[in-house]
């Protein structure tokens, strides 16, 4: 950790795992870097030597009240940076660095282009989002920013972790393939307490509805998308204070196969087998089943998940960014 002496202008805590984007990030971070301090800025470097020293980095870094954590890496990354932040009132920012990068397609956030992300950390427009949290089985608890995967797709990241070849995007492509083949039903039960959902083709709803059916998987979105602009709750809104649920009940393979494409649209969500709600509380039960979000493991089944309404402040660019309140006066 790096600590330079703090001038008149804005001091940001930047966490960085330099091996984000296939060993991209370092070169990421300090092309951001350098366009950060040319603005005036000083800067705390952070990189921790795992998962668990970047938290206790990050979380140091919050608690000396810098003017914005930003955060150089994939999802993962960012999901560590929201344990530290949440709730907290310093400014989250952003620099792409992944291969998902879910989070800055969400908000607009630049995407290959490090200068224009520093850009938008130094522009300092803020953003008020809502964040997921959820309490797994053993009891621990995590915040969340994009959607929470149960069932197939967290099949898929448990074999992708248990295989040690090849690397890259083709052992997720593999894990895909040995999951496919694998299909089951997987018996879920779901408890909803919030209003009722929107009405269309496969919408169910209502405070203490209960969801009891054998699935494919069920996703928890606080926003649209996830494994890198999968459309999976393509109504998602981070500032409803709500959470969207899509559940795909469990189809033959044929019947996955030709529904799968339709994910990178969000059209899924009109089809039969597909069935979506809003809620502020999702309680999720199956046996076995792990549960992911931001591209990491937090846990197993049963977990409860709720919307924490305006729990972060995200830097984003200036026309995403609340417009300004009336203060009344004429």
């Amino acid at each position: 950790m790096t600590s330079p002496r703090r001038g008149a202008g804005p001091h940001y805590a930047m966490l960085t795992n330099p091996y984000s984007g296939h060993n991209k990030a370092r070169d990421i971070a300090e092309r951001a870097g350098r366009r950060l301090r040319a603005s005036g800025a000083s800067i705390t470097e952070l990189i921790g030597d795992d998962a668990d020293d970047a938290l206790r980095l990050a979380r140091k870094a919050v608690a000396e009240r810098p003017d914005a954590l930003v955060a150089t890496g994939g999802d993962g990354l960012i999901g560590i940076a929201l344990q530290s932040v949440a709730g907290s009132g310093v400014p989250l920012g952003i620099v792409p660095a992944g291969t998902g990068n879910d989070h800055a397609r969400e908000y607009g956030i630049p995407i290959g282009d490090p200068e224009a992300a520093a850009d938008v950390v130094t522009a300092g427009a803020v953003m008020d989002v809502d964040l997921g949290r959820v309490r797994t089985a053993d009891g621990a608890e995590h915040w969340f920013g994009t959607v929470l995967a149960a069932g197939f797709d967290s099949l898929v990241s448990d074999r992708t972790n248990r295989m040690t070849w090849p690397h890259g995007r083709m052992r997720y492509n593999l894990a895909i393939l040995a999951e496919f083949l694998n299909l089951r039903p997987l018996p879920f039960r779901l408890v909803l307490d919030g209003p009722a959902a929107e009405s269309g083709a496969g919408a169910v709803g209502g405070p203490g509805t209960v969801i009891e059916e054998d699935v494919v998987l069920a996703a928890v979105g606080n926003t649209r998308s996830y494994g890198g602009g999968m459309l999976i709750c393509p109504d998602a809104d981070p500032t409803d204070g709500l959470l969207d649920l899509t559940v795909i009940r469990y189809i033959p393979r044929r019947t996955l196969v030709r529904l799968f494409p339709t994910v990178f649209r969000g059209t899924h969500v009109h089809r039969s087998e597909v069935t979506t709600s809003r809620a502020r509380r999702i309680d999720i039960s199956s046996p076995g089943i792990n549960v992911y979000a931001d591209g990491d493991r937090l846990g197993r089944l049963p977990a409860v998940i709720t919307a924490e309404p305006r729990a972060l402040r995200l830097l984003v660019p200036a026309e995403r960014a609340a417009p300004a309140q009336d203060s009344g006066e004429s």
